[in-house]
């Protein structure tokens, strides 16, 4: 019985066996996961959509673009390590894999420190630029200038469980979450409901949360000794290490900085219709989090799968866990979706009472219903090209979708949609979707196609490293 505790939160090491099974194994944890991190959003969106009303709900929501291109640093810094880690650990060099490990905690503190300097102060004239309804607008201002000041545990948790999951432990990264997920709910409602701090009380319960998370996956990193240990040393970032994982990391950074920078424009779009399109706005993006849970975990799964297997040279057992991946992603994709589609309804309802809302949310539901699944094939394919080293690649695809496909889409067919001489919003919103439906199909294509053209199978930096090693070896002698 130990023995296989042990096992089950020990680093699991992807270059052996069925590569379906370690697939399953690390996802599963991973998805349960997600499912939790997914919950924290949701309950900030229940419980003052409950307790509050339509207001904090659509004040959230507005919230989460600025929030989101803020977090761009979290993002890119957590999948230059995660690709590092997973690549070293693969190739079993435990001297590279404790240097990057020392400079990714180092790289952490730094950007958070940035992070809760700048955030609060460019949202008030952020969310003015917007055209923030004014009804909102005070709301959406405390509820991000809170969560900014208190960014640490977040930044703590994204990356290091990225880490952690680069080395294979993809169970204690979900416990932690978990812990954390049940506390967040119960100070919601203790904040909320008891001491009436509004959007305030949720933020506050957030960041709480996310502080105990994050200090747990701390804990567990340096506590893993029979993988590596971090000493001191290590926490002064070397430049060859710094410069790799900014390479990177910095195109998905620029990746998410791109999609959270074209949601800031389309939100200003979606403030133009008004509360209630806002508000059942959030409450998608609320649903559509959990159905893009499958996409996003099989995604994760296969960078680390990937880069352990690419690390070790085995390129063949890529491409096998690769279909074996795309089958069971996309099959789990489908249930869910089904699922939403019939139950969506009532999942609205957990968010508003309010008619209108819950009929505008379902009809932007059902628009987005099939681009779910032709994001799964985006996501794992892009997985597969990050774990490799091809971080540019999937960058130059999201450009593609976000910036030149979805937004000109969005305004474009908003303004065919407007009454003769109506303004922004005076027409339907079904661009809002429409648009997403429209790239996330194109990006699935394209995405398809730069895989199949296989750029991302030369793209290895333990191979890049080792031949230029042999090569200073060569000219010493």
């Amino acid at each position: 019985m130990s023995g296989k505790l042990t096992t089950l939160f020990a680093a699991q090491d992807m270059t052996q066996g069925s590569p379906a099974g370690n697939l399953i194994r690390f996802s599963v944890p991973l998805l349960i996961g997600n499912l939790a991190q997914q919950l924290y959003s949701t309950v900030d969106s229940i419980v003052v959509g409950a307790y509050v009303g339509d207001g904090a709900l659509a004040a959230v929501g507005a919230s989460g673009p600025i929030l989101n291109l803020l977090l761009v640093l979290f993002m890119g810094i957590s999948v230059g390590a995660s690709v590092m880690v997973s690549q070293y650990f693969g190739a079993r060099d435990r001297e590279r894999l404790e240097e990057t490990v020392g400079t990714t905690i180092t790289a952490t503190v730094v950007s958070s420190i940035f992070i809760m300097v700048v955030g609060p102060l460019i949202t008030p004239p952020v969310m003015s630029a917007l055209g923030t309804p004014e009804e909102i607008y005070d709301m959406s201002c405390t509820y991000l200038i809170i969560l900014f000041a208190g960014i640490v545990g977040s930044a703590f948790y994204n990356i290091l469980s990225g880490v952690l999951r680069g080395l294979g432990d993809s169970v204690m990264p979900v416990i932690f979450l978990i812990i954390a997920c049940l506390l967040n709910i119960v100070l919601d409602v203790w904040f909320v409901a008891g001491f009436h701090w509004d959007v305030a009380g949720v933020a506050i319960a957030t960041i709480i949360s996310q502080v105990v998370s994050g200090g747990l996956c701390l804990i567990r990193l340096l506590h893993m000794r029979d993988v590596l240990q971090v000493k001191p040393s290590h926490l002064r970032p070397k430049a060859a290490f710094l410069k790799q994982l900014i390479k990177l990391g910095l195109p998905s950074g620029l990746t998410q900085a791109i999609f959270s920078f074209a949601m800031i424009i389309v939100q200003s779009l979606t403030n133009s219709f008004g509360t209630v399109v806002i508000a059942a706005n959030t409450a998608v993006m609320r649903v559509d989090g959990f159905a893009m849970m499958p996409n996003f975990t099989f995604g994760t799964t296969m960078t680390t799968y990937t880069g352990q297997n690419i690390g070790a040279g085995k390129l063949d057992r890529c491409v096998k866990g690769t279909r074996d991946g795309l089958k069971i992603g996309l099959s789990v994709s489908v249930v869910l979706v089904t699922l939403i589609l019939i139950f969506g309804q009532y999942l609205m309802q957990m968010f508003t009472s309010t008619p209108e809302v819950i009929s505008t949310g379902m009809r932007m539901l059902r628009i987005l219903a099939v681009g779910y699944i032709a994001m799964g094939v985006t996501q794992i394919l892009s997985g597969v090209m990050r774990g490799a080293g091809d971080t540019m690649t999937p960058m130059w695809i999201s450009i593609i979708t976000t910036v030149i496909i979805r937004v000109p889409i969005a305004y474009g067919l908003e303004f065919l949609t407007r009454p003769e001489g109506g303004a922004m919003g005076s027409g339907t919103p079904d661009p809002l979707f429409v648009s997403i439906l429209i790239s996330w199909v194109m990006g699935a294509v394209i995405t398809s196609i730069a895989f199949r053209m296989g750029r991302w199978k030369k793209k290895s930096i333990v191979s890049s490293q080792q031949e230029a090693g042999s090569a200073e070896e060569g000219a010493s002698k």
